[in-house]
Formats: C-alpha cells, sequence, structure tokens
C-alpha cells in the first residue's frame, strides 16, 4: 500500500509568474530570522534560544533595511502557562506542556506521546524556504515548506513529516500551519451554511477561547468553508487591517482560532483530527494540505481581491488552449438540462432543448443525470456507467454532433465516487464502498459512497471516465457528488491503518482529477457537491468551475454569492437562470432580475426554455450578448461590495472594475423599496480619477442628470444615481462604464 505521498506538478506550491513583482526572502544567520517579503507584504520568523521556531511579524511591507533582533520566547505566566506554552511557534508539537492548539501529534510505538520540534536546518527556495525540525530524541522529521506569492504576498505555508525511526508512529493530528497575531481588539469572519442555503459570513468579536470551524463529513461540506478572515479594530470593508487564510483541502478538515491567556491569536488548520490517525511506517512521509495566508490593509474587500488575484494567477488550472497564460480563459456561457427534463433525457428531447440553447447565444450544452445505466430515477444506476440504450439507441455520437454543428461544445453529468445498492457495480462488487463489515450501510439519497482510497476501486473510476472522454468528444464534465461519508471503514488494511482512509480517498480524488486532465487536455470539470458541498483551494486546483448552491432562487442567490466571494473569485462561481415562480420559495421573479443576479459570476442558463415566451427568449438573447462584452471585467476584474444584501438590506450593488482601470460593470438589485425612499446613491470604486469614463446601461437607467461621460473621480466621488422609476419588489439593474 502506497502511504507517501508526493504531491503532482499541480500541486506544487510555487506556479509564480515570470511577470510577478520582485520579492525578498532573507536569511540572517546572527540572529537567525528569516524573512519573506511579497506584494505589500512582510512575514518573519527566527529561531529562539530554546532553538524553537517562533513567529515575529506578519502584516505590511516592511521596508528593506528595517531588521529584527533574535527571536526571545514569550515568559512564562505564573505557574499554570508556560513559555512554551505562550511562545507563538510555527509549528509545535504536542509536549513539554502545550496547552495550545497544537500542529502536530504523534504515538510512538512504545506509547510515548511528547514531540518537541527544535529547528535542524534550511535551504532557500526561489520563492521561500524550507525548514527542517527534529524532535529533541526521536528521529522524527518536520520540513516546513514557506512560498510567499511576489505580486499578492499570499504565503503558501504545509509541512512533510517524516519517520526515520525504526518503529511505526501514528500520526493522530497534523496541520499545515499555524499562523500567530499579537494581541489586540480583532474581530473573526467565517462562513458557514447547510444545503441551498451556504457561504453565510458570520462576523463576532473575539473572545478568549477556541473557535473551531471543521468539517468531519469526509469532504469540505456545506456547513462550514475552509476560509477566515480577522479585522483588526475598526476595520471594515474597504477600509483597516485584515489577515486571512485559506486551507487547500478537500476531505475533512479543521480550522481552530484562539485567543490564548495573554490575549494573542492563533490560527491552525489542516487535516481533522477526529477520527484520524494516520500510520509513518519507518522511511514513511505524509504531506499535509496547504494553507494560504495573506494580509490587506484595505479592509474585507482588499483581502478578498487580493486572494482572487492569486487563486485565478497561481491556483486554477490551465487547459491546452490556456497553458501558459497569465488568466484561464472567461467561463463559456453553458445551458444544463436538469430543470426542463431531470430523468428523462432522450436524443430527440436534448436536440429540442440544444436548438433553443444556441439561439440564445449559449456555448455549451451540458446534458444532466438520467443518461446511463437504467436511471430513470435516484434510485438505480449510479455506478453502471455506459450509455442507456433505450434513451440512446446510437451513443452520444448523434446528440455531440448536433450540438457541435449548433455552434456550442458539449458536457455531460457524472457523479463518479457514488454508487446505488440497485445497480450492477454494487451486486458485483458489494465491498467497494465505505463500510464497517457487518454493520449497516447508511444510505443517502438512495446511494452509497465507493471507497476512493482503494486501487481497484480508483482504477475503476479512472477507467470508466477515462474511456468516457476517449470514445466521445467531450469539452465538460460535471462532476457531482450528492452526499458525505459515513462508515467510513476500509477493511481492506489491518485495523491499525484503517484511518488513513482519511487521507487516502481525497489524494486519489486528486490524482484521478490530474491524471485526466493530462490525458484529455481539453477538458474542463466543474466541481458540484449538491451545491457548495465540495469548494476550496485544493480542489480548485483541478476544476476550472464550482457549483456554490442547488438554490438558484435570484434573490437568495444575491446573499449566497456575496458570502461566496469573499474566498473565492467570481471567475469560478456559476450561476444559473432556472424557472419562475422558484421551487425554493414559490417566488416569483422577472427573467431581467434572475439574469442580472446570475451575471455577477460565471452565467448559465439552466430553466426549461422550451416554456419561454418569444418576449423572453429575445430578452435572454439581448443580455447574453450584452454579458459577453463585459464578461472578463466581471469574473476577473477587482470586486467592489458596494452595498451588502446582509442584515436584512432592501438594497445591494456590487462593482467589478478591470485591472488596467479600463473598464467598469455595476449591478444594483432592490428587494423592496419602503417608504417612497429611493435607491441610495452610488459611490463607485476603483477608477482611475483622471480618466473620462462613459456610462451605459445593459438594464435600467440612471438618473436624468447623470452626465454621459465624466471623469473616474466624479464617478467615485459625486456617484451614479439611478432614476427615479427605479422601485418597486424585486428590481433591477446594470451598467458598464469605459474609459475613453
Amino acid at each position: 500500500m502506497l502511504k507517501a505521498f508526493t504531491m503532482a506538478a499541480a500541486l506544487t506550491l510555487a506556479a509564480w509568474s515570470a511577470e510577478a513583482q520582485p520579492s525578498t526572502v532573507s536569511f540572517d544567520s546572527a540572529t537567525q530570522v528569516f524573512r519573506l517579503d511579497g506584494g505589500n507584504v512582510s512575514y518573519v520568523f527566527g529561531v529562539n534560544p530554546r532553538g524553537e521556531l517562533q513567529q515575529l511579524y506578519w502584516g505590511g511591507r516592511l521596508g528593506a533595511t528595517d531588521s529584527f533582533p533574535a527571536a526571545k520566547p514569550m515568559p512564562e505566566w505564573a505557574s499554570f502557562d508556560d513559555s512554551y506554552t505562550n511562545t507563538p511557534q510555527e509549528y509545535p508539537g504536542w509536549g513539554a506542556g502545550l496547552y495550545v492548539e497544537p500542529a502536530l501529534k504523534i504515538t510512538f510505538a512504545d506509547g510515548n506521546r511528547d514531540l518537541v520540534l527544535h529547528y535542524a536546518s534550511h535551504k532557500a527556495t526561489e520563492h521561500g524556504f524550507d525548514v527542517e525540525l527534529k524532535d529533541i530524541e526521536r528521529p522524527i522529521y518536520v520540513t516546513l515548506h514557506y512560498a510567499m506569492d511576489p505580486e499578492t504576498g499570499v504565503l503558501a505555508r504545509s509541512a512533510t513529516i517524516e519517520n526515520r525511526d525504526a518503529e511505526p508512529v501514528t500520526i493522530e493530528q497534523a496541520a499545515a500551519a499555524s499562523w500567530a497575531l499579537p494581541a489586540g481588539k480583532y474581530t473573526l469572519n467565517y462562513l458557514t451554511g447547510r444545503w441551498a442555503g451556504e457561504w453565510t459570513l458570520n462576523q463576532v468579536p473575539f473572545e478568549h477561547g477556541e473557535r473551531v470551524m471543521e468539517s468531519r463529513r469526509g469532504s469540505t461540506g456545506h456547513q462550514a468553508n475552509p476560509w477566515f478572515a480577522i479585522q483588526a479594530g475598526a476595520a471594515d470593508e474597504e477600509h483597516g487591517e485584515v489577515w486571512f487564510g485559506a486551507l487547500g483541502w478537500s476531505g475533512s478538515w479543521r480550522i481552530t482560532v484562539e485567543r490564548d491567556q495573554l490575549d494573542a491569536i492563533r490560527v491552525t488548520g489542516g487535516f481533522n483530527p477526529f477520527d484520524f490517525g494516520y500510520v509513518l511506517h519507518p522511511g514513511q512521509s505524509l504531506e499535509t494540505p496547504v494553507f494560504y495566508g495573506g494580509y490587506s490593509a484595505h479592509g474585507l474587500g482588499g483581502a478578498s481581491r487580493v486572494l482572487h488575484l492569486y487563486e485565478l494567477k497561481h491556483i486554477l488550472p490551465r487547459t491546452e488552449a490556456t497553458r501558459g497564460a497569465e488568466m484561464p480563459r472567461p467561463r463559456p456561457v453553458l445551458y444544463n438540462s436538469w430543470e426542463a427534463t431531470e430523468f428523462n433525457v432522450s436524443e430527440a428531447g436534448q436536440m429540442a432543448l440544444a436548438e433553443k440553447a444556441a439561439a440564445l447565444g449559449v456555448d455549451r450544452f451540458v446534458m444532466d443525470d438520467g443518461w446511463f445505466g437504467q436511471r430513470k430515477n435516484d434510485h438505480a444506476g449510479l455506478g453502471d456507467w455506459y450509455v442507456n440504450p433505450q434513451k440512446f439507441p446510437h451513443g452520444l455520437k448523434p446528440l455531440i454532433d448536433k450540438v457541435h454543428a449548433l455552434g456550442m461544445d458539449f458536457g455531460l453529468w457524472v457523479e463518479p465516487e457514488m454508487v446505488n445498492p440497485d445497480s450492477d457495480l454494487y451486486r458485483k462488487h458489494p465491498d467497494w464502498v465505505l463500510r464497517f463489515p457487518g454493520r449497516p450501510e447508511t444510505e443517502q439519497r438512495n446511494q452509497l459512497v465507493l471507497n476512493l482510497a482503494r486501487p481497484d476501486v480508483r482504477a475503476y473510476v479512472f477507467g470508466f471516465l477515462d474511456k468516457l472522454l476517449t470514445e466521445n468528444d467531450i469539452a465538460f464534465l460535471k462532476w457531482d457528488y450528492n452526499r458525505n461519508w459515513s462508515e467510513p471503514g476500509w477493511d481492506q488494511l489491518p485495523a491499525s491503518e484503517q484511518k488513513d482512509v482519511y487521507v487516502a480517498f481525497t489524494r486519489n480524488l486528486y490524482s484521478i482529477l490530474a491524471e485526466l486532465r493530462q490525458k484529455h487536455p481539453k477538458v474542463e470539470i466543474e466541481s458540484c457537491s449538491g451545491g457548495g458541498g465540495r469548494v476550496d483551494l485544493g480542489i480548485l486546483r483541478y476544476v476550472d468551475e464550482v457549483w456554490p448552491s442547488d438554490n438558484t432562487d435570484p434573490f437568495d442567490r444575491l446573499t449566497i454569492q456575496n458570502g461566496f466571494t469573499y474566498a473565492y473569485t467570481p471567475q469560478v462561481m456559476m450561476d444559473w437562470v432556472t424557472d419562475s415562480p422558484h421551487w425554493m420559495n414559490n417566488r416569483a421573479t422577472s427573467l431581467q432580475y434572475r439574469l442580472l443576479s446570475s451575471m455577477q459570476g460565471s452565467l448559465g442558463i439552466g430553466a426549461d426554455i422550451t416554456k419561454w415566451t418569444p418576449e423572453e427568449t429575445a430578452t435572454a438573447k439581448r443580455l447574453i450578448a450584452a454579458y459577453k462584452q463585459v464578461q472578463p471585467t466581471i469574473v476577473q476584474g477587482e470586486l467592489y461590495r458596494l452595498i451588502s444584501p446582509l442584515n436584512g438590506s432592501e438594497f445591494s450593488a456590487t462593482e467589478t472594475v478591470r485591472r488596467d482601470q479600463g473598464q467598469a460593470v455595476v449591478f444594483a438589485f432592490i428587494h423592496s423599496t419602503q417608504e417612497g425612499r429611493g435607491f441610495p446613491l452610488l459611490k463607485l470604486e476603483g477608477l482611475n480619477p483622471k480618466a473620462e469614463y462613459t456610462l451605459s446601461a445593459i438594464e435600467g437607467k440612471a438618473g436624468p442628470d447623470t452626465p454621459a461621460t465624466a471623469s473616474g473621480a466624479w464617478w467615485m466621488h459625486h456617484g451614479l444615481a439611478m432614476d427615479a422609476s427605479f422601485k418597486g419588489d424585486f428590481q433591477a439593474a446594470a451598467f458598464r462604464l469605459d474609459r475613453k
């Protein structure tokens, strides 16, 4: 069994642009202080006299001549909190009286559990350091990897844990990194949710104690997302200091944030230690996920803009057509057949939908569930990945050819990690699911989870996907994952090693995606898990877009999309226009409102377009064409959240500005106007104050006294006034500004 896993090239910490700003990396041998500078950020740590690796500074970029004295441990606080606990270590082991959250906890073969990590050596890398730590007595080595992005100052950190002992050890807790901030007044921001209600932004003042964000579900989860942001003092959306982090792991994860007894802040994140026990045999190693951290002096908005740029340039994969490009291409406008047909797909029905979609200006046609096996509903067929001969008697080729003839590429829905008990696969291989032998197998959505950690299951999943892509001209896979884990057993392994499943499953998922992309470099992939159940910086190294929520109600989506963009770029945020009244809330909205809500990210159509009136078809065609003209600005520009939809706001607005300040796009939404009050004046952000910008309407009207052309200073200081007719319930408007 392969126990050590070397991350694929796509997971390397440094995929740095040759055009990025210069960074500096230095080590002062006299003081044993390490310093990394990138963008507007400096990160400093050093070796203290006890040999511990101690954080010294994380924040705004310091002067080139500024220096730090040698690290000095924090003092003891009475006899109850010793210096070892109070000192902010870069990667503390559990031992020597540590009472705060450890980064690493190990049980040795003889039962000893004391681990004290001291500096051993280091080497410089292109944009950082690899720093080796060692236990004070036993041959357990931890290499900490640091890589600073020269342009954004985002610091990627991870750890490789190696057992050079003669006996196996069990890793019970392994973080990617620990971050620290000095004593101060802070607010914690984090994202929570549930199915159909993801991406809720929580903002809470720091209190003493520990707050835990986690998933124990085997995947990232709807209930919390592995992202945090910490605001200092009175920082807000556009002002003040913010530190942020995002964990790149798609399995069970945990981030703990604690305010310690001296009022300092510690953040530790990595594998979830719940039910965790990873056995390292002699000579084997374990590589943790990557924990990314960054800083902005421009509030939460500045923090999200920094993270978006890093994701666009260094996280998201490239296809054959965009290899070497600074940015991935904007996403094709797609049509998905689910709401029109559900499981009742057929060759003739899908062709008819494709004709309607092409007439709207859609670029990609995606056939959803129901095309394979005996898949008539969600009770059967998962796992049997052959084309249903009754629905498609000549295979997929006639449909694909039709889609291509209409000027679109073709995509397909799959759910590779799941199986229905009513399937040929399960009847042949019941042992292939996650299970504890002799115990009940819990079904959710009438399906079980295949144990992707098993080599034979991994081979089967890759094999059928590879065959599907080889035999058909498929440009896109919507990769779904519609339940969480239960009974996470792996009875192929000895009892002491079965908890390795938490790591091996996710590593195999990544390796399948990487191998598929390498063999089929034109294929693009979406990560979907009943909506936003698997969105993180780990999966985003292998997929081109994600499905934020199954809830496509356009008003609900304003809040969902707002929360999503604190952590993730609108480039990957798929937003569909679906039917009205919407099934979630029975809320009726106009097609214009639905389209503009969805145009804030990567646009898709999921409605039953066979029922649209000629007027609706014309409206959609017009707005899709307008969207395509400004899409690069919307999904790859700098996002400003002008008016938040949170806390019952009757209004909301966003603006995105092209990175060269040549264009801006503004969206404005009304829930319900009250007592005759009009829409607030929109003071724009991010424009060149000296440049002239011409305003044009995508949908709606500006106020009668609004100039056709004015300076960036005018639009930012005087503002954009909406027409008095912009009022009522569920109204939307959109504008573009183009630099002359």
